[in-house]
């Protein structure tokens, strides 16, 4: 038993448009090192050899061109080609180039046609009667190459050919024949042999000439500018020379020339390395005249031989094209290759042939146009005659027959090849046909789709999904999907929407419905496949993750939010469908700050109620700077955990069991039903990762009153966090007042709790050293840490009595403290009050008498002496007038002339001392103002006398010149400054010892005068004055009363 590959197989069978069983075979698949082979019982050897054979040589007919005789339009050209037997005698080469035909003549002459086949010119290429057997004309060029043969000279053997290189854009004005560049006679050993094979480089450097008798010379020089050429012989045999052809690599300098002769094909370097070595067979068989050519696109060397054509290159035979059949003329036109086979022998035609054609079957040359990449025959026809000449010119390929005529070629266009395939649901050929046409990828993808339509109606779901996904680029998913939205055929849906991911062409309607395939097939691996695919989101992100969490794979959508960082759905999902708030916290904490802060938001009521700790924890750290991302690192293999429900499998497979009952596919007919309640398993991220910290991440820390609301219903949570908020040292000033008035309603909140009085007084307490705290400070601040009326509020609404007294006390509302303690008729505690305050607040006595005196209870509640203390207060204080005093208690009859007779005793002894005090001073003030007046009399009039003997100055003894002062003070001259020059002499100025004296005098003077004219100075002293006559006193003392100039 032997084996055949089951690629090879099916390669040949869709090629062949086969289907395997076709080919008879009653084995099955085996399995043999995974090689993918057909036993073949020995018996079917033969067999299989044959059908293989059979679809490895079929070869397709088609009409891929359209064939037109030519008719020359000019008459005189007319005439020349309708002529058989004149043309058939008069043509002995042709060849074309440059937008141009050449015919080379018998009699030596050439003739140049144009494009409608018209004669352009003609000239004489040789007059000694050499017929023109080969020429060459140089692509773009205005070179001909013709090689004249037969003709007679003086320099020439007989029959020994000529080469002449012609300039055609050169005409001589004497004949109009084109310029000759070069001549040069073809040696061959002075043999005359016919020439049977020409070539030539395209600089025309290198020319190579094969002769009948096995010979092959090589001319090397310059023929364009006549700078003399150089022959040898590089190769001779007994064997004609059918074929040469050269194979130029550019930039390299090696050429290498080709030779066929009638049983051997040889190549032999003939410039370049490897220059000089003897000819090297490739092929022990060769080829007839006119089966050899070279393909100028790829540089390969075509012959064409009965059972095949053949491929050359510098590296030996290519893979060769089989097509049988004789061949007598090759020629290659594009990816076509033209042939032309000679009639059938006599006695070999077939019956059919001899029926149809009688007695010219035996003359009848066949012409085939065959694509050997496609194993298709493009044209085929039959010809009456021999054909001359195949060549490619105007666009076209054209033939040229013995008897002149000529036939046109026109390739049909691609989209009419491809209609025959079409037509023949050959569409691999199309496809073919297609890339080889380079066809862009979207016009292919048509031929595709066109194909998955045929292979469908066949049957053949499988194969049409693959020629669909190759046409996946340009044709609308939903023409496909509806095909296959069956039961059956569920696996080719799915491959199809696998691919429409790949290529990033899916909605999220294809995603959801891929999830649903998933689920409904329970395929658990291509399930964790297409959600854990590396690379590029190959599907819509929000669809897949939400489809997860319907169906309750909660793991997966976490996975697909966490890898795709869309952190808030990750947290989502931990909350609200896994139930696993640790670890939802736990992520949270590995987020950037920027990242955090929106999720722990979003959920930080429902964290602080479950994670009420770590929860509060995280938000001190945030609110105060200190949060650090944590990082994980992870265990090692044997620590890592194994849970008990079988692993992420076990979880895995639930997830799509609730898939599949809760997502229905569009073409069943199910119903929705709920979440499977059973999936409990809930790993945590930090199972498997120990907690680690790394440096603070700079951030903008929030304010922290967006996180009170955070804090319902969680008091001791709240106070924690407040607390700690307190200690940021970096806190601005305002947020600090948020935190102490939100942690002292919080203080009092917790003491108005329903547990014992030792708990009220210990919240109490702390509430009282918020508001204290200002006291406690070395400098008072400016503005207090709460408000005053934020204080008084809360202190009022949880009746906290301690708080409004310390906010009226710091707020300086000491009255109102003790009108407080009145107005509740509170004694003791206004007698308190009193004793604090009073000092402060003096005006606090005169207050505290009409209390005391208000009630008699009150009277006697506060004693007798406490009113005294009251009464010496005012007294001393001087904050009542008697009157007043007398006035306030006789509002009732509470107090007795009794009490306040010692107060009135005091005060009309006092004012009896200050009457006395008062009359005093006015008599000393009497009686020095009149010593002073007399003084001033006696300075006016009477002489004075001086007894100092010595100087005030400098102490020395007074000699004269000497100054006496009228203040008795006496100087040296010289020890005073001299000021001036008056009319009765030198002004000496004042005395220094007086001058002092003198200038203060001068400027409580000034003062004065000055003081006399601000009126408003005089209104302010009355006003803050306690006792306004001694006031206007002074006032009147400085003058400020006193007449202006010009009065009375």
């Amino acid at each position: 038993m032997w084996y055949l590959a089951y690629g090879t197989l099916n390669y040949l069978c869709a090629h062949s448009q086969l289907n395997i069983t076709d080919i008879s075979l009653k084995a099955e698949r085996c399995d043999h090192g995974a090689n993918g082979l057909f036993p073949l019982p020995k018996q079917d050897t033969l067999f299989v050899s044959c059908e293989l054979t059979r679809c490895l040589l079929q070869w397709r007919s088609f009409d891929f061109f359209e064939s037109t005789p030519i008719t020359p339009s000019d008459p005189s050209s007319r005439s020349f080609f309708d002529n058989p037997a004149h043309f058939s005698q008069s043509i002995a080469s042709v060849c074309s180039g440059s937008e141009s035909l050449f015919l080379g003549g018998f009699d030596g002459t050439v003739r140049i046609i144009g494009p409608s086949f018209k004669i352009l010119r003609q000239f004489t290429a040789y007059d000694n009667g050499s017929s023109v057997t080969h020429m060459r004309q140089v692509e773009g060029t205005s070179l001909l190459v013709t090689i004249g043969e037969g003709g007679a000279g003086e320099d020439l053997e007989p029959g020994q050919p000529v080469i002449k290189v012609w300039s055609l854009d050169k005409v001589s004005k004497k004949d109009g024949a084109p310029g000759l560049l070069s001549s040069v006679t073809v040696n061959n050993g002075k043999r005359p042999f016919p020439i049977s094979a020409f070539t030539a480089t395209e600089d025309l450097t290198q020319l190579a000439v094969g002769f009948a008798n096995g010979a092959v010379t090589v001319i090397r020089g310059d023929l364009i500018h006549d700078l003399g050429t150089k022959q040898r012989v590089i190769y001779e045999s007994d064997e004609p020379i059918t074929g040469v052809e050269m194979h130029v690599e550019a930039g390299v300098g090696l050429t290498t020339l080709f030779v066929a002769t009638t049983a051997r094909v040889l190549k032999v370097v003939i410039s370049g390395k490897g220059h000089g070595q003897p000819p090297k067979t490739v092929e022990d068989e060769g080829c007839g005249v006119g089966c050899m050519a070279v393909d100028k696109r790829t540089g390969e060397i075509v012959v064409a031989r009965e059972d095949a054509v053949y491929y050359y290159t510098l590296e030996g035979r290519a893979p060769p094209t089989a097509y049988e059949g004789a061949k007598k003329l090759v020629a290659v036109y594009g990816d076509y290759v033209a042939l032309v086979s000679p009639p059938t022998p006599a006695g070999e035609t077939d019956t059919t042939r001899r029926r149809f054609w009688g007695g010219a079957a035996d003359s009848i040359y066949t012409f085939t146009l065959i694509h050997p990449g496609l194993r298709i025959i493009a044209h085929s026809e039959t010809v009456l005659t021999d054909v001359k000449h195949i060549f490619a010119l105007w666009g076209d390929l054209y033939m040229l027959t013995l008897d002149g005529k000529i036939f046109r070629y026109h390739e049909k266009t691609l989209q009419q090849r491809l209609d025959m395939l079409y037509q023949r649901n050959l569409y691999t050929l199309a496809v073919e046909l297609a890339q080889k046409c380079g066809m862009d990828a979207q016009q292919q993808n048509i031929i595709y789709r066109k194909y998955g339509d045929y292979l469908y109606q066949k049957g053949n779901y499988d194969e049409a999904m693959t020629q669909y996904i190759k046409a996946i680029d340009s044709t609308e998913p939903s023409q496909v999907i509806r095909k296959f939205l069956d039961t059956q055929r569920i696996h080719n849906l799915i491959e199809y929407l696998e691919e429409l991911h790949e290529h990033h062409k899916a909605t999220s309607d294809h995603t959801t419905l891929l999830l649903n395939c998933y689920a409904k097939l329970k395929d658990i691996d291509k399930l964790e496949k297409f959600i854990k695919s590396e690379g590029d989101l190959k599907f819509d992100l929000d669809t897949a993750i939400s489809m997860c969490r319907q169906g309750g794979y909660y793991e997966q959508a976490a996975y697909l939010a966490k890898k795709h960082g869309e952190h808030d759905l990750v947290v989502d999902i931990l909350i609200e469908d896994s139930k696993a708030y640790n670890e939802a916290l736990d992520f949270i904490w590995h987020l950037d700050p920027d990242t955090a802060h929106p999720c722990l938001m979003k959920y930080a009521r429902v964290l602080i109620e479950h994670c009420p700790s770590d929860a509060t924890q995280l938000f001190i750290d945030y609110y105060t700077g200190k949060y650090k991302p944590r990082v994980d690192a992870p265990l090692t293999a044997e620590a890592a955990p194994v849970t008990a429900n079988g692993g992420f499998a076990a979880g895995a497979a639930n997830a799509v069991s609730n898939l599949s009952s809760l997502l229905p596919l569009p073409y069943m007919n199910t119903t929705v039903v709920a979440n499977n309640n059973n999936v409990n398993a809930k790993p945590t991220v930090g199972d498997l990762a120990i907690k680690q910290e790394v440096v603070a991440v700079k951030y903008t820390s929030p304010k922290p009153r967006t996180a009170f609301s955070s804090f319902i219903d969680h008091p001791d949570e709240f106070i924690v966090f407040l607390e700690a908020c307190l200690q940021d040292d970096a806190l601005p000033k305002e947020d600090k007042t948020d935190i102490y008035t939100t942690l002292f309603e919080m203080y009092l909140h917790k003491s108005n709790e329903k547990k014992s009085d030792s708990h009220r007084e210990k919240w109490e307490a702390k509430a009282k050293s918020l508001i204290e705290a200002d006291k406690t400070q070395p400098v008072r601040q400016e503005k207090p840490q709460i408000e005053n009326s934020n204080v008084l509020l809360l202190s009022h609404l949880s009746n906290f009595r301690d708080g409004t007294t310390l906010v009226k006390e710091q707020s300086g509302l000491l009255f109102d403290i003790f009108r407080s303690y009145t107005s509740a008729k509170d004694t003791k505690g206004a007698i308190k009050a009193l004793a604090k305050y009073g000092p402060e607040e003096p005006q606090l006595y005169p207050a505290a008498l009409s209390y005391l005196t208000s009630d008699a209870k009150i009277l006697d509640e506060a004693g007798p002496d406490e009113l005294a203390s009251v009464l010496e207060k005012i007294d001393k204080g001087g904050l009542m007038a008697p009157l007043q005093v007398v006035q306030t208690l006789s509002k009732n009859s509470v107090a007795s002339m009794g009490m306040i007779k010692p107060y009135l005793a005091k005060r009309i002894e006092a004012e009896r001392l200050d009457i006395q005090e008062n009359k005093r001073v006015v008599n000393q003030f009497r009686s020095e103002t009149v010593a002073r007046r007399q003084e001033i009399a006696d300075l006016g009039g009477k002489p004075a006398v001086f007894q100092a003997t010595r100087c005030g100055q400098c102490s020395g003894a007074l000699e004269l010149p000497v100054v006496h002062f009228l203040c008795k003070h006496s100087f040296h001259r010289r020890c005073l400054r001299v000021t001036g020059d008056t009319g009765t002499g030198e002004d000496v100025g004042e005395c220094p010892i007086c001058a002092m004296d003198n200038a203060t005098i001068r400027a409580l003077k000034k003062s004065q005068e000055e003081n006399s004219e601000r009126h408003d100075l005089f209104r302010a002293g009355l006003e803050m004055s306690e006792d306004r006559f001694r006031t206007v006193a002074e006032w009147f003392g400085r003058g400020v009363m006193g007449g202006t100039a010009g009065v009375e």
